[in-house]
C-alpha cells in the first residue's frame, strides 16, 4: 500500500511521513516547498500535476492547506483555490486512480462562531453535531472541502475520513493577551484540558482513519486531546475554569506553582472526541494527565515527535505584529 500525503513540509504532513518511514510504509509526500519528506514538488491547485501524483497510490492523506495564521496575509480567492479547488483535484484524481481510502484533515474552526458565549454563558460542548458556522474565509473553505468528500463518497463511491483537528502546532498564540500572560509550553499545557492534541496522537488519528475509510464509508470527527471535563462542568468552566482544575486534579496547584505556571481563568469550549475514539479505535496518550505526570518526573510533556518536527512557522518572512497575524 502507497500513501500519497499532501503538505509534506509542513508540520502534520512531514509528522505522518516521519511515522510511515520509520515503519517501512511506502509513501509518496507532495509539497509546494522541497524538504527532507517532500518527494515531489508542485502544487495541487495543478489538475496535472495532481493526477500524475496518484501512480500506484491507494491511500491518501489531504494535510495540505492554508492555514488560519493566513488569513491576514492571504486573499479569499487564494484560499479558495488551496483549500477548495485543491481538494477537490485530489478527490477527483483519488476517485479516477481507484484509491481506497481518502483523509482529510480540517479544523475545529468549521465550527467558528459557535465556540464564544456571549459573557456569563457556559462553556460550549463541541461534538459533531453542533452546527458549522464558520467565522472567517479559513473555516468556510475547509467546511467547503468536507462537503466536497461527502459528495465524493456518496456519487462516487470513495471512502473518505474527515477528521476535525484542533491546535497541535508549536508556535505561540495568536492571541497577544495569552502571549504576554503566559510562557508557551504553559498555554499548551492548559490547552490539552479543552482545544489541543499532540501531533503524535494527529498522526494516529490519521493512520487509523486510513485504514478504517473502507469498512466506515465516509465519517467526520473530532479529533482532540481526551478532555477531563464533563456537561455538568460547563457553567463552572465560564466562571472559575481553574477552581474545576484543582478539584478534578488536587495536585496540580503545587505542581504548576513549582514550574511558575498559572492555570486558565476561564474556558468558553470543550472539544468531544468520543466519536473519533469509538469509530477508529484511537486512543490519544497525550493529555492534561499526562502533562501533570511530566511536571511530577521533571519530563517534557510533548511527544518525541513533536519534538523532532519542531516549530516551522506559517509565513516566509517575519512580520511586525506578531508570529502570524489574525484577521478578527
Amino acid at each position: 500500500m502507497t500513501i500519497l500525503v499532501t503538505g509534506s513540509a509542513g508540520h502534520l504532513g512531514e509528522a505522518v511521513l516521519r511515522t510511515l518511514r520509520r515503519r517501512g510504509s511506502s509513501a509518496r509526500g507532495v509539497d509546494l516547498k522541497p524538504s527532507p519528506f517532500t518527494d515531489a514538488v508542485g502544487s495541487i491547485i495543478d489538475p496535472c500535476f495532481v493526477r500524475a501524483q496518484m501512480d500506484g497510490v491507494t491511500a491518501v492523506i489531504h494535510t495540505a492547506t492554508l492555514h488560519k495564521p493566513h488569513v491576514a496575509t492571504h486573499g479569499r480567492q487564494a484560499f479558495v483555490d488551496t483549500n477548495v479547488t485543491g481538494t477537490l483535484n485530489l478527490l477527483e484524481a483519488a476517485a479516477a486512480a481507484g484509491v481506497a481510502s481518502f483523509v482529510f484533515t480540517s479544523t475545529t474552526s468549521a465550527f467558528g462562531s459557535q465556540l464564544r458565549p456571549e459573557a456569563g454563558q457556559a462553556a460550549v460542548w463541541v461534538t459533531e453535531e453542533l452546527p458549522a458556522i464558520p467565522k472567517n474565509i479559513y473555516g468556510t473553505t475547509k467546511l467547503m472541502a468536507e462537503n466536497l468528500c461527502e459528495l465524493f463518497f456518496r456519487e462516487r463511491g470513495l471512502p473518505v475520513m474527515v477528521l476535525r483537528t484542533s491546535r497541535f502546532f508549536p508556535e505561540d498564540d495568536d492571541d497577544p493577551a495569552v502571549r504576554s500572560a503566559y510562557a508557551p509550553e504553559n498555554a499548551r499545557a492548559n490547552e490539552l484540558l479543552y482545544r489541543r492534541l499532540d501531533i503524535a496522537d494527529a498522526v494516529s488519528a490519521h493512520l487509523l482513519a486510513a485504514a478504517r475509510a473502507a469498512e466506515i464509508g465516509f465519517g467526520r470527527y473530532i479529533v482532540s486531546a481526551t478532555s477531563p471535563f464533563k456537561q455538568r462542568h460547563l457553567a463552572a468552566l465560564a466562571r472559575d475554569a481553574a477552581g474545576v482544575v484543582r478539584e478534578l486534579y488536587p495536585d496540580c496547584a503545587q505542581l504548576y506553582a513549582a514550574h511558575g505556571w498559572r492555570l486558565f481563568a476561564e474556558i468558553d469550549r470543550v472539544y468531544v472526541n468520543g466519536r473519533a475514539r469509538c469509530a477508529l479505535g484511537w486512543h490519544p496518550e497525550f493529555d492534561f494527565a499526562h502533562v501533570l505526570r511530566s511536571l511530577r518526573e521533571g519530563s517534557d510533556f510533548r511527544s518525541s515527535l513533536a519534538r523532532e518536527v519542531g516549530a516551522k512557522g506559517y509565513h516566509d518572512t517575519q512580520l511586525d505584529d506578531g508570529p502570524y497575524p489574525v484577521a478578527k
